[in-house]
C-alpha cells in the first residue's frame, strides 16, 4: 500500500487562543497530504484533471480523532494513504505524529467526479479508472520525510 509521509512544521497562525493547533487547520493538513499522496503516485492534481477529465476528487465524508494536542513550533509527519478503494470513491487515512506518539488521525471518504452533462447538476461520480488504482500499486511509499509546508491561503 502506497504511503506517503510528509512533515509539517506548525505555525503560530496555526493555533488558537490556547496555543494549541486550532482543529480545522487539520483538515487542511489532511487535504493537502492527500494532494501529496497523489504526487507520489505519479498523478499531481493538474495532470489528473486534463489527462482524464475530472472536475476533482472532493470530499463526501470526513472525521478526525484527536489524540494529543500539537502546538506552535512542532514539526509533526503525516502518514498518508488509500485505504480501500471503490468503483468511484475512495477511503484515505490519516496519521499525524507528534514524535513517536500518535496525534491525530483523519479519514476521508473522496469520489472522482466529472462534470455531468444532464443539465440537472453540476457534477457526477464516474468509475476510478483502473490505470489510477494500478499507480498507486506500482508506486514507491515514501521512506524519508519530505519536509513540505502546508501553508494555504486564508480568506
Amino acid at each position: 500500500m502506497l504511503t506517503n509521509r510528509r512533515e509539517i512544521h506548525i505555525e503560530f497562525g496555526d493555533c488558537d487562543p490556547g496555543g494549541i493547533v486550532y482543529f480545522p487547520r487539520y483538515f487542511e493538513y489532511f487535504d493537502a497530504c492527500t494532494n501529496a499522496l497523489f504526487e507520489r503516485a505519479g498523478l499531481p492534481k493538474r495532470e489528473m484533471i486534463a489527462r482524464y477529465g475530472i472536475a476533482g476528487i472532493p470530499m463526501v465524508e470526513t472525521r478526525a480523532r484527536f489524540i494529543v494536542p500539537s502546538q506552535y513550533g512542532d514539526k509533526v509527519v503525516v502518514e498518508t494513504c488509500v485505504s480501500e478503494w471503490g468503483r468511484s470513491s475512495f477511503s484515505v487515512q490519516h496519521k499525524l505524529f507528534r514524535g513517536d506518539v500518535l496525534a491525530a488521525e483523519g479519514f476521508e471518504k473522496r469520489v472522482w467526479v466529472v462534470h455531468a452533462s444532464d443539465g440537472k447538476s453540476r457534477y457526477k461520480g464516474e468509475a476510478i479508472p483502473q490505470e489510477v488504482k494500478e499507480k498507486f500499486a506500482s508506486a514507491k511509499s515514501s521512506s524519508a520525510q519530505q519536509s513540505h509546508p502546508t501553508r494555504t491561503k486564508r480568506g
